[in-house]
């Protein structure tokens, strides 16, 4: 019997798509996205007026705006872990209303922070974005002598060592294909960073407080503040002062030595890993993407305190992490909406370093 054919694939309708000025991307919202509890994007929605909604499909909670351009994302639950929030990214880049080719995107969000850098409160502009989870992974008490941990490139044969031999990964035959890090514009972090470096992020007595215990820790025990330093995404969510460690390396390890490892968090390398995708289809520009990261908690515990009871305790320095976000943060968002005529076609700073 002969099967019917396959209808023709109709073509998609032609829009004339609204080119976007800048957006500003958080990662989740545990209530309202006003008028309650703020989580990382609610600052941002009230304090901007980001009161349109428009249903982008493929992604969860509504894409925002306001008058002068300025859009907002928060990405939704599907009520498992097991969703990502890159698919809802790639999801937006793609929808044809809107033109991203010269957007400018300020992903932000909190973190753990590395105790020897900075203090809780503080705010990050990152250089690299380092993924932390495509790796080769021993248990730590199974690990050849003399191995710090049991984590180690795909194509090295030990830690702290850059592939030279891919071994057949998914196929690979070029061991610089398993890079871990992602370069972003210099210029443009350098310029941002100027512009805020001197902002004055809130500081209260529950935060002075908690960083009293810091002892040994110079920078941990000083009062929020605006730094440069990289952001290490990774799924697992790590703490304690051997990871610590591992984070620092590892970051050191993909940057030849040129970054720090500032902030660890759950989405930085799933939201550059999107972007890549969409800047190798032209659908954005990698040039204009900024990260800033801000602490909400220390990657490991004070001396003296066992890891099993710090792990999670964010506590006073969740809202202060969300405040940073938005007092770093919005100068710079206003000063590309401001001039956008200028930085539309120049990008402040100048391209990548």
């Amino acid at each position: 019997m002969a099967q019917a054919a396959e209808p023709a694939v109709p073509a998609l309708p032609v829009v004339a798509p609204i080119p976007v000025k800048v957006v500003v991307v958080a990662n989740f919202e545990p209530g309202a996205d006003t008028g309650d509890a703020p989580g990382e994007f609610q600052l941002w929605a009230e304090r901007e007026h980001l009161d349109e909604k428009i249903a982008v499909r493929g992604v969860l909670h509504p894409l925002l705006r306001n008058k002068d351009g300025l859009y907002g994302i928060v990405w939704g639950s599907a009520g498992s872990l097991m969703s990502g929030v890159g698919e809802q990214l790639t999801a937006l880049t793609l929808d044809p209303r809107f033109d991203f080719s010269k957007t400018y995107w300020l992903f932000t969000g909190i973190s753990g922070v590395d105790p020897e850098v900075a203090s809780v409160g503080s705010a990050a502009w990152s250089r690299w974005v380092v993924s932390g989870d495509t790796l080769r992974e021993f248990d730590d008490r199974a690990a050849p002598k003399g191995w710090p941990y049991g984590l180690f490139a795909i194509g090295a044969k030990a830690p702290n060592q850059l592939p030279d031999n891919p071994d057949s990964f998914a196929g690979m035959t070029d061991a610089g294909a398993l890079s871990m890090a992602a370069p972003l514009n210099r210029g443009l972090e350098g310029w941002a960073f100027a512009m805020t470096r001197n902002v004055v992020i809130p500081d209260n007595p529950e935060l002075a407080k908690a960083r009293a215990a810091w002892k040994g820790y110079p920078n941990a025990q000083k009062p929020p503040f605006v730094l440069e330093g990289e952001t290490l995404g990774s799924v697992r969510y790590w703490h304690g002062p051997e990871r610590t460690q591992w984070a620092r390396d590892w970051v050191k390890l993909w940057t030849g030595g040129k970054g720090r490892f500032v902030m660890t968090n759950m989405e930085s390398q799933s939201m550059q890993g999107a972007m890549l995708n969409a800047a190798a289809q032209g659908l954005v520009d990698l040039n204009r993407v900024l990260v800033l990261r801000t602490a909400s908690n220390p990657s490991m515990p004070p001396p003296g305190v066992d890891a099993l009871a710090s792990v999670g305790d964010e506590g006073p320095g969740q809202v202060a992490a969300y405040e940073a976000n938005y007092r770093v943060g919005a100068p710079v968002v206003h000063e590309l909406l401001a001039h956008w005529e200028q930085y539309r076609n120049e990008i402040p700073g100048g391209a990548a370093k």
